[in-house]
């Protein structure tokens, strides 16, 4: 229901607001009126990206923090965002590609390439890559790439101007072709969380019980991290980088569902995409007419609302 009255929200609110009744008459009969052309070729592509974007995150937010049994743990933790920026940022410096069509491949190709990278790295010699391990590993590889990209920007100061718009995260301008580019990407996310996500209930009860009873640590482990960096390397490509959508969407899901995560995975997409959604609304109206980018609402928002959440309910241990 949360995530219908979000979807309405968006596709009514903006410069200038639809009331209810001409909104559904420009979905039920598509017309070349100035409603209906508002509705179909402005607010329901941004509304469909918002939705794919948080669902994916939200999702990809419940597998991480499953298969590290860390409450804490969050998809930009294999250095996904940051080897997403880091592609757009060379990309716009080194190749003058500021187009968003552009961006999104180079997003998708950075986000690949860094997980790639960690878990090269966080394989030990004759061993397999651990949870620990990953997120250390993660944590390294991303302040490297962090740390490339501010010294780009510091050399190439042209470049900040259109880095600047993807790096805080943003839906407008995003539409069926950007959808396109990822919708595989999703899809093969989506397939492997289905085969992960069986595995996870037993992973909750620790490595040792989890393979008495039967689980294929490292093969349930593959399939959710491969899952997680499919997943997060679409949002971020289709979206930027957006912050806390992750981390708090299973907070929220746990509280709804349980620990189960045959029922906690589905519902962490609708957390994700129905938070991403209020974000974006909310963002139109704080400066009217001028909007905030959903980002940026979704840090400032996200923060506050993650510590008084922790501060109220102690934080399930995974």
């Amino acid at each position: 229901m949360v995530l219908v009255v979000a979807v309405a929200a968006s596709l009514a609110v903006g410069a200038r607001t639809i009331p209810p009744g001409d909104l559904v008459a420009a979905l039920l009969a598509p017309s070349r009126g100035e409603v209906s052309i508002i509705v179909w070729e402005v607010r329901l592509p941004r509304t469909l990206v918002g939705v794919l974007a948080g669902a994916a995150l939200g999702i990809a937010g419940a597998l991480m923090q499953g298969h590290t049994r860390n409450p804490l743990a969050d998809p930009g933790i294999l250095g996904v965002n940051a080897g997403a920026a880091l592609a757009v940022c060379v990309g716009i410096s080194a190749f003058g590609f500021t187009a968003i069509g552009n961006q999104v491949w180079l997003a998708l190709l950075g986000a690949v390439l860094a997980t790639a990278v960690v878990f090269a790295a966080g394989v030990a010699r004759g061993r397999t890559s651990t949870p620990a391990t990953l997120a250390i590993v993660g944590t390294v590889v991303t302040a490297i790439l962090t740390a490339v990209t501010s010294a780009i920007l510091l050399w190439d100061s042209a470049t900040i101007t259109s880095f600047r718009f993807w790096t805080v995260g943003a839906l407008p301008g995003r539409g069926l072709a950007e959808i396109s580019t990822v919708l595989p990407f999703l899809v093969a996310g989506l397939v492997l969380t289905v085969g992960s996500t069986r595995s996870l209930n037993a992973i909750a009860l620790g490595d040792q019980l989890a393979a008495s009873l039967g689980s294929r640590l490292v093969l349930a482990r593959l399939l959710g991290v491969t899952a997680v960096a499919l997943l997060t390397a679409a949002a971020v490509a289709l979206a930027g980088p957006l912050l806390f959508i992750g981390l708090i969407a299973p907070h929220v899901a746990r509280g709804i569902t349980g620990p189960d995560y045959r029922k906690l995975v589905p519902v962490a997409a609708v957390v994700g995409a129905a938070t991403v959604l209020v974000a974006d609304v909310i963002g139109r109206l704080v400066i009217h007419p001028e909007e905030v980018q959903v980002g940026i609402v979704a840090a400032l928002l996200g923060g506050p609302l993650f510590i008084a959440f922790v501060r109220r309910r102690r934080l399930a241990s995974l």
